[in-house]
């Protein structure tokens, strides 16, 4: 298959070395020092038990035009940092391209196809203006949740910590050929991506801790394990994982996992560092309205009220703006 990944970060960069390595037409589109690293170095993965792989030649380029149509667009960027590239997306498409959106959060398509009373409601925290909405129409989408762990030590070199698992789904829950095409793909690629019926549900569960340990990590420096093992903390994400529940249930999603066994779940991973803290640390910008912004945009659609997320909310919007004016002086 003809793949196109933009963002060719730690996610972006595991999939074309998986993706190259397993015989598809990969191409890479990137910029700057990341560019040249991948056209005159190409990708290498550094394995968790230690083995690395090398992809020495890849297709990379910052040229839409000449990279042409593709059979899947996955973007493996950020969710705040989409909109930068939306316009230029549409000089991939064929007639039957698809798009993989990897982004964490509730998703800009997450109303396309729904079966509640909000069908096709646009959500303004993650597509403001609709202009995702209008360069990469949700009829084209295919949802996925990523869950493996990556680290990018440097341009193309990618280190992988655990996890080969894509699920996929089509919004409306249908098992098209296409997303059966998306599966194969990866498949083939020694990945995991299993079709399932309801991926919203999926995207609930992944979100459902993320939208509070991410957030709470950055405003402590505090580690997965650190914040599970302090009762007040352990409360505070719990109290906020409560809330979304509330919303989430409202909005027909169940999830087939409990509270605690979820918090459990992240207290087992250790004194790993969250995303979100990694980016206060290296002074990048913080993902907080798909994994926030967005959910407290739906307790508003569903009269849910939410105290604790909007409080945290409010104080990680502030370190967000605090961090950036300390980076333009």
């Amino acid at each position: 298959m003809k793949i196109a990944i933009i963002g060719v970060g730690s996610i972006g960069g595991y999939l074309g070395a998986r993706f190259a390595l397993a015989g598809e037409d990969v191409t890479l589109i990137a910029r700057g020092a990341n560019l040249e690293a991948l056209q005159t170095r190409g990708i290498r993965l550094m394995m968790a038990d230690g083995s690395e792989e090398a992809v020495p030649r890849v297709n990379a380029t910052a040229d839409y035009d000449a990279a042409g149509p593709q059979d899947v667009i996955i973007l493996a960027m950020k969710a705040h940092q989409v909109a930068a590239v939306a316009a230029d997306v549409p000089k991939l498409f064929g007639s039957g391209t698809v798009v993989v959106p990897m982004q964490n959060g509730i998703p800009y398509w997450y109303f396309h196809r729904h079966a509640g009373a909000l069908a096709g409601t646009r959500i303004q925290s993650v597509d403001p203006g609709g202009v995702l909405s209008a360069h990469m129409p949700p009829e084209r989408v295919i949802g996925c949740v990523v869950y493996p762990a990556t680290e990018l030590v440097t341009h193309g070199v990618i280190k992988h910590v655990e996890g080969n698992r894509f699920p996929v789904g089509e919004p409306d829950g249908s098992a098209s050929e296409r997303v059966a095409r998306v599966s194969d793909c990866f498949t083939r690629a020694g990945l995991k991506a299993p079709v399932l019926e309801d991926i919203r549900a999926e995207i609930w569960l992944k979100l459902w801790g993320a939208l509070s340990f991410n957030p709470i990590s950055a405003l402590s420096r505090a580690t997965l394990a650190g914040i599970c093992q302090y009762p007040p903390s352990r409360a505070l994400a719990a109290a906020m994982m409560s809330e979304a529940q509330t919303i989430a249930n409202k909005l027909g999603i169940t999830f087939r996992v409990p509270l605690e066994r979820r918090i459990a779940g992240a207290e087992k991973i250790g004194h790993h560092k969250i995303s979100m803290l990694q980016d206060v640390e290296a002074g990048r910008a913080l993902e907080i309205d798909a994994l926030l912004g967005a959910v407290i945009e739906l307790a508003r659609l569903t009269e849910t009220p939410t105290p604790h997320l909007d409080t945290v909310y409010a104080v990680t919007k502030l370190l967000a703006k605090t961090l950036e004016e300390s980076r333009s002086h």
